[in-house]
């Protein structure tokens, strides 16, 4: 198709990609920055509930409808001793964290972090240090947290008023461990040998236990392919999920290029996916291996200002990227992709939640939704489901990066009530796009709801909070909807 004000988009709901897994609506919060202190947490604001923490937050993300949580790090994790985090607060050790140049106060541990995911909605995805640290101390915390027995460190637990488990699944095994920048840092065979034994002790603890194993960093390190295939290898009886990370950004202002990341990431996870079928085909196994992008988002904005801060300090202002509205598009691309690959990738956080890269931005006064918020909400409101097929047929565009790009990328989900969503894209900076919708003839498009501004880079503030936000787009059932240039919207269609 060349005329591009034109397209077709059809969805069948019996052509299945596959299941939803909940968890890929995921987030992270890491000890970085204010996420959370002056983030999650602040005792001392009038907003704040009895254990201190923002009541005002707590509902943005409970709207968010999060599943899971990655904590505590991120690059804190790999030279944090759990110890510091657990017991009386005033017996807590305030200690330098070497990772962000910070002071960690210990004063929200893992106590009270389980405490704010269960008022939340979410449970906790616990990372573990294998830069400073070993397998010993990662089965010592299992115990800790899963155990019910007369054992040392299940009785500390309930000497520090815990009697009851945490009952933590899912354990990330080290973060980011080929990076030079990482406390820490390995080879894959040194690696894949710690986080074996790491795995290892820990199923001896908790059959149960479900372990996510570091992925090379980024697809542009040296190691990436190499590594994964090293570790999935040589640790293949104990992976369930292989991470991957990935960030975006447009320093260049080059939106069109900018507008097309969904397909770096996608590659990405296929590159992602072609290692695990070699390493099953080597090993010949059809045992499952999937995918956790456990760290996923827009970070560019900040990192020309964190240099500013000084070091030493407690909750910085670190990575506080403002997100505008092209940011928010972005965001939509790549959780179209996320969807449309589900049936690889079972487990995804944004990273991060609060203040850090993060949709929510919380100051002493109150807090704001940034446009990243809209699109995240969206998908894990009306996204849970079984994710099916969708055949665009539309115009495309080149960029230096990128060829036949699509002016329309687009996802589609039938939840248990027979309930179809289209998540669809429009990338086209000057056209609005009408589109011939074909879907089953039982079904009617209900709602549709557009997130569109004229300006690009239009932002969300405490001052304006509403200049970029949803809303509602009046809908027949001509088989034909107009999709705004550069907007992202939601179709919502019933039997």
């Amino acid at each position: 198709m060349t005329d591009i004000t034109k397209s077709i988009i059809s969805i069948s709901a019996d052509d299945i990609i596959s299941e939803i897994d909940e968890k890929l609506y995921g987030s992270f919060i890491e000890h970085l920055g204010r996420a959370v202190y002056g983030g999650i947490y602040e005792p001392e604001n009038a907003n704040s509930d009895e254990s201190g923490f923002r009541k005002d937050v707590l509902e943005a993300v409970k709207v968010l409808n999060i599943p899971v949580i990655r904590y505590p790090g991120g690059n804190f994790v790999s030279g944090f001793n759990w110890e510091d985090s657990v017991g009386p607060r005033k017996n807590r050790p305030r200690k330098l964290e070497l990772a962000w140049r910070s002071v960690e106060t210990n004063e929200v541990g893992l106590a009270e972090f389980d405490e704010w995911t269960k008022k939340s909605g979410a449970q906790i995805m616990l990372a573990v240090n294998l830069g400073t640290r070993g397998a010993d101390e990662a089965r010592q915390l299992a115990e800790y947290c899963n155990m019910s027995t007369d054992t040392y460190f299940a009785n500390l637990r309930r000497s520090h008023g815990h009697e009851a488990p945490y009952n933590i699944k899912y354990w990330c095994l080290g973060n980011e461990m080929d990076g030079q920048w990482q406390i820490g840092c390995k080879t894959a065979d040194e690696y894949a040998r710690v986080a074996g034994e790491a795995a290892k002790l820990i199923r001896l603890v908790d059959e149960n236990a479900k372990f996510i194993f570091c992925g090379s960093s980024h697809p542009y390190m040296e190691s990436f392919g190499s590594w994964e295939k090293t570790v999935l290898s040589k640790c293949f009886d104990y992976v369930d999920y292989i991470s991957l990370h990935f960030y975006f950004g447009n320093p260049d202002n080059r939106t069109p290029d900018y507008l097309a990341s969904s397909i770096k990431m996608n590659k990405f996870i296929n590159d992602v996916r072609g290692f695990i079928e070699d390493v099953k085909k080597e090993k010949k196994s059809d045992k499952e291996i999937y995918i956790s992008f456990d760290e996923w988002n827009v970070w560019f904005h900040s990192n020309e200002h964190d240099s500013e801060e000084k070091p030493w300090q407690i909750a910085p202002r670190l990575l506080e990227d403002h997100y505008n509205f092209e940011d928010a598009l972005v965001v939509g691309s790549l959780l179209i992709t996320l969807i449309q690959n589900s049936d690889i990738v079972k487990i995804a956080c944004l990273a991060q939640l609060v203040n850090v890269i993060a949709p929510i931005m919380v100051e002493p006064e109150g807090l704001f939704l940034q446009t990243t918020y809209y699109p995240f909400m969206h998908a894990s409101v009306y996204g849970r489901g079984t994710a099916l097929k969708v055949n665009t047929l539309c115009a495309s565009y080149d960029t230096d990066e990128a060829k036949d790009v699509p002016y329309l990328l687009s996802a589609a989900v039938k939840n248990d009530d027979g309930i179809i969503t289209a998540f669809i894209l429009n990338r086209s900076l000057d056209c609005d796009i009408t589109t011939q919708l074909n879907v089953p003839k039982e079904y009617n498009l209900i709602k549709h709801i557009e997130l569109y501004h004229d300006d690009l880079k239009a932002v969300n503030s405490l001052e304006n909070k509403d200049c970029v936000t949803p809303r509602e787009v009046s809908v027949d059932n001509s088989g034909f909807v107009t999709l705004k240039k550069h907007s992202w919207n939601v179709l919502i269609f019933h039997r």
